[in-house]
């Protein structure tokens, strides 16, 4: 249930609704299909919620607010709904607009439960107002590396755009693969064209490019400049952000976007929960669910069971991050404090590595797990 809020200074009564602050991406530059992923678990998680009674007896209702990947809008937004009366703040797929989020959030005492943003330093200071379901970067791009170790990739490149979440990616490929023979060569997307990063990749001699870079633009011309380069015919294309597990991917791109490996946040084999959520999720995108939209219902399903057993004190919500147990889509979801997180996680959530199968790029092959 996607509604807007009464306006401020409406008092609630008994039997109003519990509302919960949504943040999502869902107009440009926001990577608006993840936003609209993520946006479908909730909407699901709540559904599921008001039809098993609410929380005491009260609907769940999301009070929803596009960040088209702005930090200020996305601090703006933290701030409006903190004075409508939501009980807590759930969502975001951007790591740096969760960040801003987060922050905020932390400054007004609002309980965030961040769904999808994976960047280590969510805050600058460790919180108790803020908890994580997906696995912070530094965890999964070093499982990322070590498919790559494991595939014979000992020269990487890196394509990156400028921005706080590439530069931490490309910081733990470095320090992970360094020791372990691996070089990370960092190419400038402020500076090279498509063509100028196919001469770079022979020039250094890398065998894989990764894309740490947005979608269509550049990562689309990128990847077509490179499959149509006699000379790269052996390297392998890489974009551990998960670019390609969206439809759009293979829209743009075609078979060119198959055989590209990504981080996906979901089991090998989905329990009876997941496999029930993953079907009402195909029925209300009208396509196969990414990870993004498992951890959107995850997240309603947490904040519902902590809603149900400590009430809408936003003080009582934050406290109880460490006493949480819920089964999720993916596995049973607890909170705890991990070395170097700032915030409460959940360590972790399964990760593979997987690609579009360029024979049927519909379906994803599991190349590795963590």
């Amino acid at each position: 249930m996607n509604t807007q809020p009464s306006p401020p200074g409406v008092e609630r009564t008994e039997g109003s609704a519990v509302r919960i602050g949504a943040l999502v991406p869902l107009t440009r530059p926001g990577w608006a299909e993840a936003g609209r992923h993520l946006l479908a678990g909730l909407e699901l998680g709540v559904h599921e919620v008001n039809d098993t009674g609410g929380i005491a007896g009260r609907p769940l209702e999301l009070v929803v607010r596009d960040t088209a990947a702005d930090p200020r809008r996305a601090a703006a937004a933290v701030d409006e709904v903190a004075g409508l009366g939501v009980a807590a703040l759930a969502g975001e797929y951007h790591s740096v607009v969760a960040r801003a989020a987060a922050a905020r959030a932390d400054a007004l005492g609002l309980p965030f439960l961040c769904s999808s943003a994976v960047l280590d330093a969510l805050t600058e200071q460790p919180t108790e107002w803020v908890a994580r379901l997906a696995p912070a970067q530094s965890h999964g791009w070093r499982i990322y590396a070590d498919f790559l170790l494991g595939a014979g990739h000992s020269r990487i490149a890196v394509a990156a755009q400028p921005s706080v979440y590439w530069a931490s990616g490309t910081r733990v490929l470095r320090d992970h693969l360094a020791p372990r023979g691996g070089t990370v060569i960092e190419l400038d997307m402020g500076a090279l064209s498509p063509t100028a990063v196919c001469d770079e990749l022979v020039g250094h001699r890398a065998t894989a490019l990764l894309l740490l870079v947005g979608h269509p633009e550049p990562a689309v011309p990128i990847v077509r400049a490179v499959r149509r380069d006699p000379r790269l015919a052996e390297v392998m294309i890489g974009a551990p952000a998960g670019q390609p597990e969206f439809a759009g991917w293979a829209t743009s791109l075609g078979d060119d976007g198959a055989a590209i490996p990504f981080l996906r946040y979901l089991p090998e084999r989905l329990g009876p929960l997941g496999a029930r959520v993953g079907t009402a999720l195909h029925e209300r995108l009208a396509e196969a669910p990414s990870f993004v939209a498992f951890e959107g219902y995850d997240t309603v399903a947490v904040l519902a069971d902590v809603l149900r057993s400590h009430g809408v004190d936003r003080a009582r919500i934050a406290e109880s991050w460490p006493r949480v147990t819920v089964e999720g889509t993916r596995g049973r979801i607890r909170f705890s404090r991990t070395p170097d997180i700032s915030v409460w996680q959940w360590a972790w959530a399964p990760v593979q590595v997987v690609d579009r199968d360029p024979a049927e790029p519909e379906r994803f092959r599991i190349l590795h797990t963590g």
